[in-house]
């Protein structure tokens, strides 16, 4: 039975009945009958809403264009809920139509929507479903500004009400577009995470909720890496909706991803099972092509691809999908301009790489293929936009650059892989390779890890790797690592053989190891049915060894490899070549120019072979024939051959040379300004070939601009020292020196002469040696000169130019020493033999039959002669006069010598005299010290007598004056301790000045003794008599420290002892430092002698008076 809705009649109980699925064609009556009746607004809405799931949209917005008019909104301006329904629900359809209606009114839609929602807010600003609408229409924008402003407007819903299900579901949509959007891998896992959490809570809050909830639970779950729980959600929305698509593609998208036979299989089934429910399901169908073209069913891909094509109406991200698994297919299949476009076509469907980034790195494959090397670096830029560490995408960016001939960026962009993915052998065997024009140390580093790498992960170690790290050590100078290196690249071989010492006997009988252009060592080991197999990708690295042990000297081991190679391969050019360069060095020119010829008979216009020959021809003075083969070769090459060139600048210039007879002839400058012009075009096509540089810079010394040339010589000697270690130009070196001396800088050319030599030739060539001797020789260092010239001749016994040379230095430095004004007879003495020498060198010249080839003659030699002959007899009367001179010189010497040993002996015996008398004076202040200790232990012994006198008298003394004493002693307890505290004081301050009085010196021996006298006839000193004694008491008591303070107390006044002793006290206790003065002063030693005694006495005193 059909559904229908009931209109009610206006004031009656009658309604009109409208059947859904009967609907008017014109929506006018509809709205009239609405407009009539003054219907609910709500049946308007549903009326609308089966318009449009009929699909008739045009009546579908009459009816709602009128329900949200402004009659309608003053009529049921009370109604808000159902005008707030129809004002979202036009908003919900222009922003539908904005994403699938044409692009040109994509933008018109969306305002369109965006006034009705705003109209809507209007009428009611909280209500939720506007707000969820508004957040929709931003979703649609597709922009991460607009999903930040959906995401706010999802916040504002859940803060009204928490609990609000398509308020939580829209959030937990936004968070996951927010993490497919974010380029931050942790904050994009943070969206996942919320989005997650949001859907979760959707469905705690309605469990019976729709199974497509559960399906962004297990993207969310899928993204975060949860496979298996996005395996259980995928599982239930199948269960409960097992026609839903995306479930089941989800499902066979988990399966095919496991790489696993079993799971791949069941994945293929449920792609079939999602294509047998919706056949054109454009995601369908691109993941079954994504199958088959791994398969290599490359025609159902196209066939799927081409009916995603069709299906997918306007979703980019399916199109894109489907062009590229179109472009990838015609790419295995090598139709390029096919896959080209195809890849094109994908990349423009999306709007960002990030989006889909595979077509561009596809796009940039093909563009890299068909040298398209701009286009192809800007699709690889964009694929490490989104993936900054794509390492294949590095790889590419650095060959781009390479061949673009940018070689520091392509370094670095391989030197970036090696630090993303150490474990990368092909960077490293990549990176290697680009640096080994620019960094040969570098390279080898690179190479030798890219060798281990390789051993580690046991994969075939290619031989040309090996070749190229045995190479390097051998431009390193490092034969052993080497020859290691050839040998493991090598393996096991006839080479193996040839070169071990017991097939020895089997060289020397079946072959003459000298002859290099003898095979009959290998026809006899053929004949012995001995393999002699050489695979073609181990030539090169046996040309090398061998090129190892010629340079090691072994060069018949060399040869017989040599040999070996062109008996193998007869066209093998380089063979013949260093055969030649053996027999060059043997200066067996004949042989190598027939085995030169031989290498062109393979190939006659190969440039190093005719090059090679012209230099034979040149050594041989066959000077026309080598300028005839300098042209073949340059001929041979187009003229663009750089040695050929360099080859025929040389000619000219030695050509110029042997016509430097005639000074200022047009020869001559015609040939420097051809060699001139021969290395400039060698240098504008190659601006780093240091051969053409340098022979440029000789040609500009030969013409006298030294200024020029000494610059262009330092640029070509900096640069060939930062380059490999091969490049050794000594000539460089030496013409440099050149400039030097002829500049008059001799220091720096006889410096420049010795480093070469020791760089270049460890002291050992003959050559540099003559030209370090010239430069001596112009410096006036003749000794240096002749030192040079004897290591030269050394070297070069039999060279007469040395003998020569040397003779003229000896010669030359007598006649320098015979001119000097102040000259040593030994200088004189030593000319005289270098003169005897110098003659006898060039009377063995004129005795020699082959000096006329060296430019010499007898006339010359006799006038050297001559001339030694007549400095050797200057040199004898000069040596008499300096002999009589020496003499003369000599007796002054000795002379002034004995007056200085006379004049040090006198000086030594005042030493000693005063030494002597210093000596006697400290052995009489010794003396003197020592007496004065006697003489104050003397004292001390008085000093004890007299206290003991002064104590017996002090017994004697009767009871009531002891008593009254004592009586006065109490009354002056109080003041007496400090009294007596301040006698210790001056006490002790006397007998340390004893002690330094006892220190001093005194010179008057008589006075001592006078005051010994004077001491003894003292009546208080040692008289027993008491009667005389005792008026004369107080003042013995009182010399000899004793007296009683209590005497002074019965007596009207101060006795002269008791003044005395108060004038002390003050003055101690004023003038303490004056006083310590005075007694160092020997005037005073009678006054200190009774101070000392007194300051005994009040201490004795003292001691009886505590006693009591």
């Amino acid at each position: 039975m059909a559904s229908c809705v009931y209109i009610p009649v206006q004031n009656s109980e009658e309604e009109v009945c409208v059947a859904l699925d009967q609907l008017p064609r014109d929506a006018g009556d509809i709205v009239d009958i609405l407009k009539a009746e003054q219907a609910p607004l709500d049946l308007w809405l549903i009326i609308a809403r089966e318009y449009y799931s009929q699909g008739k949209v045009d009546q579908f917005l009459q009816i709602l264009d009128e329900g949200s008019g402004p009659e309608i909104d003053e009529y049921y301006a009370d109604v808000k809920y159902e005008r707030i329904a129809i004002l979202n629900a036009l908003g919900a359809y222009y922003t539908f139509l904005a994403t699938t209606g044409p692009p040109e009114e994509k933008e018109r839609n969306f305002v369109m929507a965006t006034s009705y929602y705003n109209k809507a807010s209007r009428i009611d600003t909280i209500e939720p479903s506007t707000w969820i609408g508004k957040a929709l229409l931003c979703i649609a924008r597709d922009e991460l500004e607009k999903l930040e402003k959906a995401k706010e407007n999802f916040r504002i819903v859940l803060e009204y009400n928490p609990k609000h299900v398509p308020g939580l579901l829209g959030q937990a949509c936004v968070l996951f577009m927010m993490g497919e959007k974010e380029e931050n891998i942790r904050k994009s896992q943070e969206f996942y995470k919320n989005a997650l959490e949001n859907y979760r809570e959707s469905l705690r809050l309605f469990p019976n909720c729709p199974a497509v909830v559960r399906l962004g639970i297990g993207y969310c779950q899928y993204r975060l890496g949860q496979l298996g729980k996005a395996r259980q959600a995928f599982n239930r929305v199948l269960q409960l909706d097992p026609d839903n698509v995306e479930a089941t593609v989800a499902l066979g998208v988990l399966d095919l991803q496991t790489n696993e036979a079993g799971n791949i299989r069941r994945g293929v089934e449920m792609m079939e099972q999602a294509h047998d429910l919706d056949p054109v399901n454009p995601m369908v169908l691109n993941h079954l092509a994504n199958h088959f073209f791994f398969t290599g069913q490359h025609f159902l891909v196209e066939q799927l691809t081409e009916t995603a094509l069709e299906n997918s109406g306007d979703h980019p991200l399916l199109k894109s999908q489907a062009f590229y698994n179109l472009a990838r297919s015609y790419h295995s299949k090598g139709d390029y301009d096919k896959a080209g476009r195809y890849y094109m076509a994908a990349a423009n469907e999306i709007r960002r790489p990030k989006d889909f980034v595979l077509p561009f790195y596809g796009l940039g494959q093909i563009q890299l293929k068909l040298k398209d090397l701009k286009n192809s670096l800007s699709s690889f830029q964009k694929v490490l936009e989104v993936y900054p560490e794509n390492v294949e995408s590095l790889k590419a960016i650095g060959h781009i650059h390479a061949q673009q001939g940018q070689f520091d960026k392509a370094v670095e962009t391989f030197k970036k892989v090696t630090r993303i993915d150490p474990k990368d052998s092909q960077a490293f065997l990549e990176l290697g390779e680009l640096l080994l024009p620019i960094d040969a140390n570098a390279a080898l580093e690179a190479l030798k890890t890219a060798r281990n790498l390789l051993k580690k992960s046991g994969e075939d170690m290619p031989i040309e790797l090996l070749n190229t790290i045995g190479v390097l050590h051998f431009e390193k100078e490092d034969f052993e690592l080497a020859e290691q290196t050839f040998k493991e690249a090598l393996g096991d071989g006839i080479w193996v053989s040839l070169l071990d010492e017991k097939l020895d006997h089997k060289v020397n009988n079946y072959g003459n190891a000298l002859n290099l252009r003898d095979s009959g060592l290998f026809h006899q080991l053929e004949e012995d049915n001995e393999s002699l197999d050489l695979p073609w990708d181990k030539v090169t690295t046996l040309f090398n060894y061998a090129r190892l042990l010629e340079q090691r000297h072994d060069t018949i081991k060399a040869s017989i490899l040599y040999r070996f190679i062109i008996f193998k391969y007869p066209g093998y050019v380089d063979g013949y070549l260093r055969l030649a360069a053996i027999a060059k060095a043997r200066h067996d020119f004949k042989l190598s120019i027939e085995l030169v010829k031989d290498a062109l008979k393979v190939d006659e216009k190969y440039p190093q072979a005719l090059c090679m020959l012209a230099d034979l021809q040149l050594k041989t003075d066959d000077w026309l024939k080598a300028k005839e083969t300098i042209r073949a070769a340059k001929d041979a090459t187009s003229g663009n051959d750089s040695y050929a060139n360099l080859a025929l600048g040389n000619w000219n210039y030695f050509a110029a040379l042997r016509s430097s007879d005639k000074k200022g002839s047009k020869v001559e400058a015609m040939h420097l300004e051809k060699a001139k012009e021969l290395y400039t075009k060698v240098l504008k096509e190659h601006k780093g070939n240091m051969y053409a540089a340098n022979g440029t810079g000789i040609v500009f010394a030969e013409k006298g601009h030294f200024d020029v040339s000494k610059d262009l010589f330092t640029q070509v000697q900096e640069a060939a020292a930062s380059g490999s270690t091969l490049v050794q130009m000594p000539d460089v070196w030496v013409n440099l020196a050149h400039i030097y001396l002829a500049q008059g800088q001799f220091s720096l050319a006889i410096k420049m002469y010795q480093n070469c030599l020791r760089k270049f030739y460890n002291g050992t060539d003959s050559t540099i040696l003559l030209y370090l001797a010239r430069a001596q020789y112009d410096a006036e260092q003749w000794q240096d000169c002749k030192k040079t010239l004897l290591r030269a001749l050394h070297l070069a016994p039999s060279n007469p130019t040395l003998r020569f040379n040397i003779g003229v230095a000896m010669q030359k430095y007598s006649a320098s020493t015979l001119q000097k004004t102040k000259r040593t007879a030994e200088e004189i003495r030593f000319t005289l033999s270098e003169l005897e020498n110098a003659v006898r060198m060039f009377r063995q010249l004129c005795g020699c039959t082959y000096y006329h080839s060296h430019g010499f003659d007898e006339k010359k030699f006799s006038t050297h002669v001559e001339y030694c002959q007549h400095l050797l007899e200057a040199a004898k009367v000069h040596c008499e006069a300096a002999e009589r001179e020496e003499q003369q010189t000599r007796q002054r010497l000795e002379v002034a010598r004995q007056v200085s040993l006379a004049e040090e002996a006198r000086r030594k015996a005042e030493e000693q005299r005063k030494l002597q008398a210093e000596k006697r004076k400290q052995e009489d202040e010794l003396k003197q010290v020592k007496q004065l200790e006697e003489r104050f232990e003397r004292v001390k012994e008085i000093w004890k007598s007299s206290t003991h006198a002064s104590g017996g008298k002090r017994r004697e003394r009767s009871r009531p004056d002891d008593e009254e004493g004592g009586e006065r002693r109490r009354r002056r307890s109080s003041g007496g301790g400090s009294r007596r505290r301040k006698k210790d004081k001056r006490m002790e301050a006397q007998y340390e000045d004893d002690e330094g009085y006892a220190e001093m010196e005194y010179n008057d021996k008589s006075q001592d003794e006078a005051e010994e006298r004077e001491f003894a006839d003292n009546p208080a000193n040692g008289s027993d008599d008491d009667a005389g004694a005792a008026p004369k008491s107080p003042d013995l008591l009182a010399a000899a420290g004793l007296d009683d303070s209590d005497a002074d107390d019965d007596m009207g006044g101060p006795s002269r002892g008791s003044k005395k002793r108060r004038a002390f006290s003050e003055s101690d206790e004023d003038e303490e430092p004056m006083i310590k003065k005075q007694r160092l002063s020997p005037s005073n030693s009678a006054g200190s002698d009774g101070e000392i005694r007194e300051a005994k006495g009040n201490n004795v005193h003292d001691d009886e008076d505590d006693d009591m």
